[in-house]
Parts: C-alpha cells; sequence; structure tokens
C-alpha cells in the first residue's frame, strides 16, 4: 500500500486496517510453523504496511 493511499483514509478506517493486516500476519505465523504457506515474503510486505500505516496515523496524532 503506498503511502499517499494511506493519507487518504480517515483514522478509522487505519486502525481497521491495522486491527486487519495484523490478523492477517497472525494467520501467516500460524501457517509458517504448520508448513502451508508457500510464499515467504508476504510477512516483510504486511509488516511494512503496518510500519507504514503506524506512521502517518502517529503523524496525524501530533499534528492535532
Amino acid at each position: 500500500m503506498k503511502p499517499a493511499d494511506v493519507r487518504k483514509k480517515s483514522s478509522e478506517e487505519l486502525s481497521k486496517l491495522v486491527h486487519e493486516l495484523e490478523g492477517e500476519l497472525r494467520e501467516f505465523r500460524f501457517g509458517m510453523s504448520g508448513g502451508r504457506t508457500k510464499n515467504v515474503r508476504k510477512a516483510r510486505v504486511v509488516r511494512h504496511s503496518i510500519a507504514r500505516i503506524k506512521t502517518i496515523l502517529g503523524e496525524r496524532t501530533r499534528n492535532a
């Protein structure tokens, strides 16, 4: 997800998105431990998306 796309969303939408991505990452980790996951780069992409969203949420709270 691009930072420009993230900035267009509201804070509530971003909070929900972070929650969904954290759940996705949790499911991915369970899949890795069970040997069901083939795409190992997915964890990196999801972690970067979570960090990007949390950074923008932090910017909004500091500027408010």
